[in-house]
C-alpha cells in the first residue's frame, strides 16, 4: 500500500480495518456522562495505560477501532488495547527482553526513546520488519529513573504511525529516585500530549498536504493519552506530573489555567540536582518535563486546566508566506503558539497532610567542555519542499559522520530554515552548553540531561556528549515527524 492510499484509508475515511471495539472511557471512570463544552464537544476520563513489565514483553502492532471520547470511535494504531500503548515499567539494571510483532499492513520497528541500548536494539528504520514478521529486543536498561518512551521509527512511516497511535512510555526508577520519597501510585500522571484532527463522525484524520508537509502538521485539537481533552480527579494534595510531547510538530508552553507554578524535578534524562519553579515549561516533540503541582488548600469542585498557553509563533516570514499552520484539508488548523487547553485536574476530595517539595534532588556530572576532543556543525534546513541535515537527505545505508568510541564531542546545531527543529540524538544524553541567537539562553528545562533540545530558525545550539555506552550506527534528526520522515535525518557511527 502506497503513501497516498494508505493516508486516505487512515484519514477522511476512517477506514481502517477494526480489530475490536474498546470501552475506554466507561472502563477509565464510572461517574456520568462526561462535561459539555461550550462547543457541544463532551470530555471523558483520562485514559491510564495497563503497565507491563519489559522482561517476556510482547507487543503487537495492529490496527483497531477505540473510543477516543465519550460515543466517539475511530481507527487507530496500537500496540496495546487502548489509543497508546501499554506503559512499560523497569527499574536501572533490569533486563529488556521484548518482542515486537507486526500485524499492520506496512513494516514497522520500535524505538526505545531516550534509552541506549545497543544498536540492534535502537529501532533504526533499516531494521523494520514486514507485515506477520516479529523483531527481538534484548538490552540491559542501563538510564537513571525518569520518563522515557518508545514509537514507531519506520522509514517515511514515523509521521502516521505515532499520530495514530504506535507510541507508549517507559517508565524507570532506581534507588536514587526512591530515597526522595516523591508521590507516587494515584498521586503520580503521566501524560502523552498530542494535537489531532477529526472528520465530521470524529474519526481521526492525518492528511497533511503543502505547507504542512513544510511546518509539520498542526491540528486543532487536543489528546491527551490518546482521549479527547479528557478530565481526571485529584485529590487537594501535591502530584508528581509526567509530561511527553508526543505531537507530530506542535510546541506546547506548558502551564496551569489558575496561574499556580509548577515545579520542575526532571527532564528528558532523569531527574534534576535542584527543583526549578517555574510559570511554564516549553517542550518540542520528544521531549519530557518532569513535574509536582499542588493542589493543597483548594476545595472540592475546583477544576484547573493544564493548558498550552500563547506564544509568538517561532515560524519565519518564509514559512508564514507559506501559509503554514493555518489551513489544512478538513479545516482550519491551530497555528504554532495558539493557547490550547489540555486537560482538566478536576478536585474530588480534600485531605489533610504534609509531604514537602525536596529541596534537593540527585546530584548531577556535569561535562567538561575542556575534555571534548572535537567540534562538529549540523545545519538543519528547509526549503524548497525538502528537509536536510548538511544540504543531505536522509539515506538508509549512508554513513555521515564517525565518531570514536569514548570521545567526548561538542556538537552545534544551526537552524537555518524558517521552522522550528526539535533535534534529537540517539546512543546518547547530552548537556546543553550555549544557545546564541533568538532567545538566546539555555532553560531551566534545559539544564539535565536530555536528548532532545528544541532550536528555534536563526538560533545555535551547542551540546556536548561522551560517546562510551555503544558501538555501532545510530541517528541524528528532527523529531518533527514529517520532517524527518522527509529526509531531516542522518546516520553516525560510533566506532
Amino acid at each position: 500500500m502506497d503513501r497516498r492510499e494508505f493516508l486516505r484509508i487512515a484519514g477522511a475515511s476512517g477506514g481502517l480495518a477494526a480489530a475490536g471495539t474498546t470501552g475506554l472511557l466507561a472502563a477509565c471512570h464510572t461517574n456520568g456522562a462526561g462535561f459539555v463544552r461550550s462547543d457541544g464537544s463532551v470530555n471523558g476520563w483520562l485514559y491510564r495505560p495497563t503497565t507491563a513489565s519489559p522482561n517476556s514483553l510482547t507487543l503487537t502492532a495492529h490496527q483497531a477501532t477505540v473510543e477516543i471520547a465519550p460515543g466517539v470511535h475511530s481507527p487507530v494504531l496500537t500496540w496495546g488495547t487502548g489509543p497508546i500503548g501499554p506503559t512499560i515499567e523497569a527499574r536501572t539494571g533490569q533486563r529488556a527482553t521484548i518482542t515486537m510483532r507486526n500485524e499492520l499492513t506496512e513494516p514497522t520497528i520500535a524505538h526505545w526513546h531516550g534509552l541506549r541500548p545497543p544498536e540492534a536494539a535502537d529501532g533504526h528504520p533499516r531494521l523494520a520488519v514486514g507485515s506477520g514478521q516479529s523483531y527481538e529486543y534484548d538490552f540491559e536498561i542501563e538510564e537513571r529513573a525518569g520518563l522515557y518512551w518508545y514509537h514507531s521509527h519506520a522509514h517515511n512511516r514515523t509521521a502516521p504511525q505515532v499520530y495514530l497511535g504506535l507510541a507508549g512510555l517507559f517508565i524507570i526508577r532506581d534507588d536514587a529516585e526512591d530515597a526522595l520519597s516523591l508521590p507516587n501510585d494515584r498521586r503520580e500522571l503521566s501524560l502523552v500530549l498530542q494535537d489531532k484532527r477529526q472528520d465530521s463522525s470524529g474519526k481521526l484524520v492525518y492528511d497533511p498536504f503543502g505547507p504542512q508537509l513544510m511546518e509539520g502538521f498542526l491540528a486543532d485539537t487536543p489528546f491527551v493519552n490518546g482521549i479527547r481533552f479528557p478530565r481526571v480527579e485529584v485529590d487537594s494534595a501535591l502530584y508528581r506530573i509526567r509530561v511527553l510531547s508526543a505531537s507530530n510538530a506542535r510546541i506546547f508552553r506548558v502551564g496551569l489555567s489558575n496561574g499556580s507554578p509548577l515545579v520542575l524535578i526532571g527532564v528528558d534524562g532523569g531527574l534534576l540536582d535542584i527543583p526549578a519553579q517555574l510559570r511554564h515549561i516549553d517542550i518540542g516533540t520528544g521531549e519530557r518535563a518532569d513535574l509536582l503541582v499542588d493542589f493543597s488548600g483548594l476545595p472540592a469542585g475546583t477544576i484547573v486546566r493544564l493548558q498550552s498557553q500563547e506564544f509568538p509563533s517561532p515560524t519565519r516570514a518564509m514559512g508564514m508566506m507559506m501559509g503554514g499552520g493555518r489551513q489544512g484539508m478538513g479545516g482550519a488548523a491551530l497555528p504554532q503558539g495558539s493557547q490550547m487547553d489540555l486537560l482538566e485536574f478536576i478536585v474530588s476530595r480534600e485531605v489533610r497532610e504534609s509531604r514537602q517539595i525536596p529541596k534537593t534532588l540527585v546530584p548531577l556530572v556535569r561535562l567538561d567542555r575542556a575534555e571534548a576532543s572535537r567540534e562538529r556543525v549540523f545545519r538543519f534546513n528547509s526549503m524548497m519542499m525538502s528537509h536536510t541535515v548538511n544540504s543531505r537527505s536522509f539515506d538508509m545505508s549512508r554513513v555521515d559522520e564517525r565518531v570514536p568510541f569514548g570521545a567526548t564531542e561538542v556538537w552545534r546545531f544551526v537552524n537555518d530554515s524558517p521552522f522550528p527543529h526539535p533535534i534529537h540524538m540517539h546512543a546518547v544524553h547530552f548537556q546543553v552548553l550555549t544557545r546564541t541567537g533568538g532567545r538566546g539562553e539555555v532553560f531551566a528545562w534545559e539544564r539535565g540531561w536530555k536528548d532532545t533540545v528544541l532550536v528555534f530558525p536563526g538560533e545555535e545550539v551547542e551540546v556536548i556528549a561522551c560517546f562510551d555506552r555503544h558501538r555501532g550506527m545510530f541517528l541524528l534528526h528532527c523529531h518533527n515527524l514529517e520532517h524527518e520522515d522527509a529526509g531531516m535525518m542522518m546516520n553516525f557511527v560510533i566506532e
